[in-house]
């Protein structure tokens, strides 16, 4: 068990059963402490951290499992499981999926819901979540400068997830990582695309700098501004790289056809001169 595993975990101080047991680790889930596919420590060590027996603890982990919280692999360990799921069904998801203008309404419905997070999170972040956001700031500084594109987009979600932590509102925090969740399996749009738009990079940085200055410096209105002109951004890129597709589609199909013009032509031409020939 890490050192932060045991500061995780706080001894249950009253009369140990596994109701409180789950109530804590309940809570820790809830909250946005234990994420989905967190693996809980070894059974011997989280019963030492809670101060109970290990009866106790097995009771407890059970009914976790039990409402879906909890996963065991057995000889794997105790994970917390995937309690966030999709915010729309899988055949929704799919219909969607087919059709472009949901990318635009996903995007409208993310740019109201960014903006309340970021004044809320203005409002409301403690020292720690802004010390984490300067740290995610710096790790996108740092990918930028070293053009590693995966780790922008890895620390662009954990930013937008700690700012969602930062805003301290449970059911907002839960809402906000399952639309991450759609965004980083690609549902609405490549993100990779709109990265790879020229000066993007460098504007989508300075946008999110923005946001962390504003939240830091506890202005709600700067930051919700911030974070919806982030969003806009977004939906003009997503709209200009749907465009540049669709050119380099047809692009592509006019080459195609001026290649087989020719090949027709040339083939026409020798077909012409090969009848003269056998006339003369």
């Amino acid at each position: 068990m890490t050192d932060s595993d045991d500061r995780l975990f706080s001894g249950i101080s009253h009369s140990r059963t596994a109701d409180e047991v789950v109530q804590q680790i309940e809570l820790l889930i809830l909250d946005g402490v234990l994420r989905d596919g967190d693996r809980l420590p070894g059974e011997r060590d989280l019963a030492q951290s809670l101060d109970v027996s290990r009866p106790i603890l097995r009771e407890a982990l059970k009914a976790l499992e039990g409402r879906g919280l909890l996963v065991s692999h057995h000889g794997g360990g105790t994970f917390v499981a995937d309690i966030i799921g999709q915010v729309f069904s899988k055949p929704i998801i799919d219909l969607i999926s087919r059709h472009a203008r949901a990318t635009r309404d996903y995007l409208e419905y993310r740019r109201e819901l960014e903006g309340l997070t970021a004044e809320l999170a203005a409002q409301r972040a403690t020292d720690t979540d802004k010390a984490l956001l300067s740290r995610i700031v710096e790790d996108m500084r740092r990918a930028h400068a070293t053009a590693h594109p995966n780790e922008e987009l890895a620390a662009d979600v954990e930013f937008h997830n700690t700012v969602g932590e930062a805003a301290h509102n449970i059911v907002l925090l839960h809402t906000m990582r399952a639309c991450y969740r759609l965004l980083s399996e690609g549902i609405f749009f490549n993100r990779k695309a709109v990265f790879s738009l020229p000066n993007a990079r460098e504007q989508l940085l300075a946008q999110h700098v923005a946001i962390h200055d504003a939240i830091v410096a506890g202005d709600p209105a700067a930051a919700k501004t911030a974070a919806q002109a982030h969003i806009d951004f977004v939906m003009a890129a997503v709209d200009e790289s749907a465009r540049a597709d669709e050119w380099g589609r047809v692009s592509k199909l006019r080459l195609l056809r001026r290649d087989a013009g020719q090949t027709l032509a040339k083939g026409g031409r020798g077909g012409s001169t090969a009848k003269t020939d056998e006339s003369s």
